[in-house]
C-alpha cells in the first residue's frame, strides 16, 4: 500500500507498536489496531491500569513512610531545641523535588501544545477535504443544471426555428442526445453526495473534544504549578498551615497525575498501533460508514499507479460528447445562420454554455485526481501520528515527573514541618500589636513600674 506523501511512522511508532498487550486473562494479543474487538480494548485497559497500580504502590509506599516516621522516631529530650540531624538534607529533598516538578510542568505545557497542535492539523485536512468534496458536488450540479438549461431553451427554440430542414434539425437533436449524456455522466461524478458521513461534521466533533481536552491539561499543570510554588513558599516562610494545606493538595494532583499517566499511556499504545498501518483501517471504517465502493476509497485512500480512477471512463465519455457539442454546434452555425438569422443567438448561447462547461469540466477533473485528497489523507496522519503522539509521550512524561516529585514531596514534608520552631504561629504577628504576648508583658511591667 502506498503511504501517503511525506508520512513515514516514526520510530516512537515502531517502538510502541512492539511492546506486548495482553488482556485480562493475560493472554497475548496482536498489536494491530482493533478497537472494536473486545480483547484489544482489555489490553488498552490494561495498560491504563498500570497506572493505577502506581498510584497504589505509591500511596502505600507513603502510608508506610509517614507511619514509620511518626511512630517509629525516638522522643525528643524535653525542652529541646537542636534540630535532628539530616533535617537540612529532608527539607532541600523537598525542595528539590519541587523544582523538578517545575520542569515537569514546563515539558506538559509543551506537550499539551504539541498534541493541540497535531488535532489542529487533522481538524485542517479534515476541512480542506471537505471543502474539495463539496467543490465537486458543486460543479457537478452547476454543469447539470446548465445543461439542462439549454436543453430546455436554446435547443428547443433552434429546432423550432430550424424545422424547415430536416438535416438541420437532426443536427440539433444530436446536439440534444449529446448534452443529456454529458448530464447523465456527469451526475455520476458526484460521488459524496448524499453520504452521512460529514468531513465538516468529524472535524467539529475533533475541536470540540480537543478543546476541552486542552483546557483540562491547562488546568491540570496550572494546579500543581501553585502547588508547588506555594509548597516552596511554605518551606520559605516555615508556615506549617500553608505546608499542610498543601501536603493535602499534593495529595490530589498526585491521584490526577497517575489518571492522566494511564490515559496517556493506553492512547500513546492505541495510536501508534493505528499509526503503523492506518490505511487497511480507515478504508474498512470509511466504506462502513459511507457505503461507498472499494474502488473509489482505495483511489484517493492509496493514490498509486497500482489503482486506476474510477472515474476514467465518464470524464472521457463526457468529453468526448462535449467535443461532439461543439463540433456540432459550429457546423449548425455554418449551415443554418445564412439561412436562418433568427437561429445565430440560441446558437451563440448555446456556444457560451459548452465553453463555460468545458472550463467547469477541466477544474473537475482536477478536483477528482486522487492528488488533492491523498494529500489532504496525508496531512492528517501527520498531524495525528508525528505531532499529536510527540505531544502525548511529552506528556506522559509530564506526569511520570509529576508522580515522582510529588511523592517525594509528599514524603519529606511532614519532617520539614516538624522541624519548624515552634513560634510559627507568632512570626507574622506586629510588634507593637497589644495583642502579642511579648507585647503584653512589657506592658504590665511598664505599669508597674509606674
Amino acid at each position: 500500500m502506498g503511504a501517503p506523501p511525506g508520512y513515514r511512522p516514526s520510530a516512537w511508532v515502531h517502538l510502541l507498536h512492539q511492546l506486548p498487550r495482553a488482556d485480562f486473562q493475560l493472554r497475548p494479543v496482536p498489536s494491530g489496531f482493533a478497537p472494536q474487538e473486545q480483547e484489544y480494548q482489555q489490553a488498552l485497559l490494561l495498560v491504563a491500569a498500570l497506572a493505577g497500580l502506581g498510584l497504589g504502590l505509591s500511596l502505600i509506599f507513603i502510608a508506610v513512610y509517614l507511619i514509620r516516621f511518626c511512630c517509629c522516631r525516638p522522643p525528643e529530650p524535653p525542652g529541646s531545641k537542636t534540630p535532628s540531624p539530616g533535617g537540612g538534607c529532608v527539607t532541600w529533598s523537598c525542595i528539590v523535588a519541587l523544582l523538578a516538578g517545575c520542569i515537569g510542568i514546563g515539558i506538559g505545557f509543551y506537550g499539551n501544545s504539541e498534541t493541540s497542535d497535531g488535532v489542529s492539523q487533522l481538524s485542517s485536512a479534515l476541512l480542506h477535504a471537505n471543502h474539495t468534496l463539496s467543490a465537486i458536488d458543486h460543479l457537478v450540479l452547476e454543469m447539470v443544471e446548465r445543461l439542462g438549461e439549454a436543453v430546455r431553451t436554446e435547443l428547443t427554440t433552434l429546432e423550432e426555428v430550424l424545422e424547415p430542414r430536416t438535416e438541420l434539425v437532426a443536427a440539433a437533436r444530436g446536439a440534444r442526445r449529446q448534452a443529456e449524456a454529458v448530464a447523465q455522466q456527469l451526475q455520476g461524478l458526484a460521488f459524496w453526495q448524499g453520504v452521512p458521513l460529514s468531513p465538516l461534521q468529524v472535524a467539529e466533533d475533533v475541536s470540540f473534544v480537543e478543546e476541552y481536552r486542552w483546557l483540562a491539561y491547562v488546568l491540570l499543570l496550572l494546579l500543581e504549578l501553585l502547588v508547588c510554588l506555594f509548597t516552596l513558599l511554605g518551606l520559605a516562610k516555615q508556615s506549617k498551615w500553608l505546608v499542610i494545606v498543601m501536603t493535602v493538595m499534593s495529595l490530589l494532583v498526585l491521584v490526577l497525575s497517575w489518571g492522566s499517566m494511564g490515559l496517556e499511556a493506553a492512547t500513546a499504545v492505541g495510536l501508534s498501533d493505528f499509526c503503523s498501518n492506518p490505511d487497511p483501517y480507515v478504508l474498512n471504517l470509511t466504506q462502513e460508514e459511507t457505503g461507498l465502493s472499494s474502488d473509489i476509497l482505495s483511489y484517493y485512500f492509496l493514490c498509486n499507479q497500482a489503482v486506476s480512477n474510477p472515474f476514467q471512463q465518464r470524464l472521457t465519455l463526457s468529453q468526448r460528447a462535449l467535443a461532439n457539442i461543439h463540433s456540432q454546434l459550429l457546423g449548425l452555425e455554418r449551415e443554418a445562420v445564412p439561412q436562418f438569422p433568427s437561429a445565430q443567438k440560441p446558437l451563440l448561447s448555446l456556444e457560451e454554455t459548452v465553453n463555460v462547461t468545458e472550463g467547469n469540466f477541466h477544474q473537475l477533473v482536477a478536483l477528482l485526481h486522487c492528488r488533492g485528497l491523498h494529500k489532504d489523507y496525508g496531512a492528517a496522519l501527520r498531524g495525528l501520528c508525528e505531532d499529536a503522539l510527540e505531544g502525548l509521550l511529552f506528556l506522559l512524561l509530564f506526569s511520570l515527573l509529576s508522580a515522582g516529585a510529588l511523592a517525594t514531596a509528599l514524603c519529606s514534608l511532614p519532617r520539614a514541618w516538624a522541624l519548624f520552631p515552634p513560634s510559627d504561629d507568632y512570626d507574622d504577628t506586629d510588634d507593637d500589636d497589644p495583642f502579642n504576648p511579648q507585647e503584653s508583658k512589657r506592658f504590665v511591667q511598664w505599669q508597674s513600674s509606674i
